[in-house]
């Protein structure tokens, strides 16, 4: 057995355990450092959305000598100088090595061919050579208010699903702020760092909230089997039967991430950074981002979260309570919880006599069949017996 099959093996036997809930109050700390520097870049620094949500001017060109990104400057000064932008910036890009891209605001079609002959002239190329597409503002609004159409619909149905599922509305808020969690922070690495958000951002984001759910019902199923019958039971408290249902699904869920992330990794480092695929580059992001932090969420964040709202019921304060009273018996060495009525005779005389340190012969009961001294009749004698025919 490999030495990481090995650890799944302890993890999931609870030989080794791992206080993921104990250690809770840590995991929030972390997360809300993460969201609210997440939180500031989207409200200081802003999203730099793309040409799609905009609307303006896409111009693409190849390069007849030297590289792309030399002639990024050039090809900025050029358009500039036509004084169709009347002040604004546009913004330009390498499409990989032999490809420069330009977009600019919305243009009246003279003020595109203006732009266009000045691409060709700087680039040294023929007119037909720079293609170009216009988008409307409009489209560009239509594209925004369906997206966050989409993310609203997708949370309120993530949370029927999951109530409908595990009966449990606490598990439906749990998993909800958990994927709110992930979004926060993709889209402020998102702006952060600067890059744009296109329509290929929004699919990755919306499934990588498909993933981090999986990976969040996964180990909620296995905290409902460990915890079906812990509201009479005295053993386990129910952050302690939740913690070991994170250690047993820990190893998956990191095996599951990896699998995952590997070819996401070659599509966005390759790809992207190699070909000089665009798109490739803005949805591989996205997804690489989303299911490394989906993967944290749903170990650290959703699972603890669940924990901290069902420890609120009476009847998981009532077992808390039964646990810690049987733990403290089990110290001072008395016979064991009373409360514990379910736990069996057995079970009850095992924990005593642990708990005594010593065997204590308990009486019991003679019965007839358990050897019970008989009088016994002295045996006849044969002239008895004789004159008894």
């Amino acid at each position: 057995m490999s030495r990481l099959g090995s650890v799944g093996h302890r993890l999931y036997t609870g030989e080794l355990s791992l206080n993921f809930i104990g250690r809770r109050r840590v995991w929030y700390a972390a997360s809300a450092i993460v969201v609210l520097i997440a939180l500031a870049a989207i409200l200081l620094r802003g999203l730099n959305f793309s040409i799609e949500f905009r609307g303006g001017v896409d111009f693409q060109a190849p390069i007849s000598a030297g590289s792309a990104q030399a002639a990024i400057p050039d090809v900025r000064s050029a358009v500039v100088d036509t004084g169709v932008l009347k002040g604004a910036e546009p913004t330009v890009t390498s499409i990989g090595t032999d490809q420069i891209r330009a977009e600019t605001p919305p243009l009246t079609p003279e003020q595109i061919a203006t732009a266009r002959k000045a691409i060709a002239n700087e680039l040294q190329i023929s007119e037909s050579q720079v293609d170009y597409s216009s988008i409307g503002p409009t489209w560009g609004q239509q594209i925004t208010s369906k997206a966050i159409l989409s993310l609203g619909v997708f949370l309120v149905l993530v949370m029927v699903v999951i109530w409908l599922y595990f009966r449990e509305w606490r598990m439906s808020v749990s998993g909800l702020i958990a994927l709110l969690h992930d979004v926060f922070i993709t889209v402020g690495i998102y702006a952060l760092v600067g890059f744009d958000v296109t329509p290929a951002t929004i699919i990755g984001l919306l499934t990588i909230l498909g993933y981090s759910l999986y990976d969040t019902v996964v180990v909620f199923d296995k905290v409902r089997e460990n915890t079906r019958s812990i509201s009479s039971s005295s053993r386990w408290t129910y952050s302690e039967a939740a913690n070991l249902a994170v250690n047993q699904t820990l190893v998956r869920s990191i095996n599951t991430s990896l699998i995952a992330l590997l070819p996401v990794a070659g599509i966005l480092f390759v790809g992207a950074g190699l070909l000089g695929a665009g798109t490739l580059k803005d949805l591989s992001l996205a997804l690489f981002i989303g299911i490394a932090v989906g993967t944290y969420s749903s170990i650290f964040i959703a699972t603890p979260l669940l924990c901290d709202l069902k420890e609120r019921e009476p009847a998981m304060r009532a077992v808390a309570r039964r646990v810690a009273q049987r733990r403290a018996s089990a110290e001072k060495g008395t016979a064991g919880d009373p409360a514990d009525a379910g736990a069996g005779a057995s079970e009850r005389e095992s924990v005593s006599t642990s708990a005594r340190g010593s065997t204590q012969a308990r009486p019991v009961e003679r019965t007839q069949a358990a050897g019970r001294a008989q009088p016994q009749r002295k045996p006849r004698s044969r002239r008895s017996k004789g004159q008894g025919r």
